[in-house]
């Protein structure tokens, strides 16, 4: 059952500044609606969806972020798309047993796509949400046409998200909007103020007593820093190499999650995977480069 939340007004607010940054043209808000899909087995999913025709791609973030990581790219790209939030992050409900796997995350991006987006001609995840859309993309390819991966493979090590994790291993509250803020960019030197700022308010909410929480279930057993075992997602390469879609590898040159040997074995596996470095980018290349993204997949798109 899909139903519209009342707290879109404020999440629309911010998307002018969006644009504003990026040097995007702005006639006024553009066609975007915050649905709430209740899940088959219990909890709620959140997604902001773009556009008034059929969604034609998908989006997905990674650990700690949410739907709204894609804003700019998707005033770039300007077309119909569904934006994502994960079970524990967002608008979404938190699970139970705080299980945000790949494989768990998975069964619910299925269920996410049947509702929103069955006929999308793309599929975009980001760090975690890249490696729930490679089981998606091996268990229900008639879901995933094209397959686009921003700065992960199955290769992903500890070591590499550790600057990743030193950001969600924080405090577990702050005393003012300011001092999340300032966490925030004190991890994020690449950024603007003004784009940190408005992340922490898609991404944060405030308590009763005025303190600042983030909106993640920091008891999330998958986010990075719970689990130091070097590649512990490394069986997806096999899911991968059964996949036959195109597919895409985004890499943020300035990223050190996604290594050369990686690369490698991306090609061991997947021969004919298009492999993109983006200059000036870290791992969140949607946030760093969104422009440089956005054109990327609109190419994706057109590509068919």
């Amino acid at each position: 059952m899909l139903g519209v939340t009342a707290d879109y007004d404020d999440e629309l607010a911010l998307l002018v500044d969006n644009a504003a940054e990026a040097g995007l043209a702005w006639s006024g808000p553009p066609a975007v609606e915050r649905r709430t899909l209740e899940l088959r087995g219990g909890g709620q999913l959140g997604a902001l969806v773009w556009g008034a025709g059929p969604p034609e791609a998908v989006l997905v973030h990674g650990s700690a972020q949410n739907a709204h990581t894609w804003d700019t790219v998707a005033l770039a790209l300007g077309r119909p798309l569904v934006a994502v939030d994960l079970p524990g992050h967002g608008r979404s409900s938190w699970r139970e047993d705080r299980d945000y796997s790949p494989a768990v995350l998975a069964g619910t991006l299925v269920e996410a796509i049947e509702a929103l987006a069955p006929a999308a001609r793309l599929v975009v995840g980001m760090s975690l949400g890249g490696l729930a859309c490679i089981r998606v993309a091996a268990t229900r390819p008639d879901l995933v046409a094209s397959l686009v991966l921003v700065d992960i493979t199955p290769g992903v090590r500890a070591s590499g998200t550790a600057e990743i994790a030193a950001m969600v291993s924080g405090p577990p509250s702050f005393g003012s909007l300011e001092e999340i803020v300032d966490w925030t960019v004190r991890h994020n030197p690449g950024r603007s103020v003004a784009a940190l700022r408005r992340g922490v308010l898609h991404n944060s909410r405030q308590l009763s007593d005025g303190s600042w929480v983030w909106r993640w279930d920091p008891a999330g057993r998958s986010l990075p820093g719970r689990d130091r075992v070097e590649r512990p997602h490394a069986g997806l390469w096999d899911d991968l190499a059964r996949t036959a879609m195109p597919l895409t590898l985004v890499r943020g040159a300035s990223s050190p999650v996604v290594d050369d040997e990686d690369v490698v074995e991306l090609s061991v596996r997947r021969p004919d995977a298009l492999v993109v470095s983006v200059e000036g980018a870290g791992h969140s290349v949607q946030g760093d480069r969104p422009l440089e993204l956005a054109s990327l997949l609109e190419a994706r798109l057109q590509a068919g």
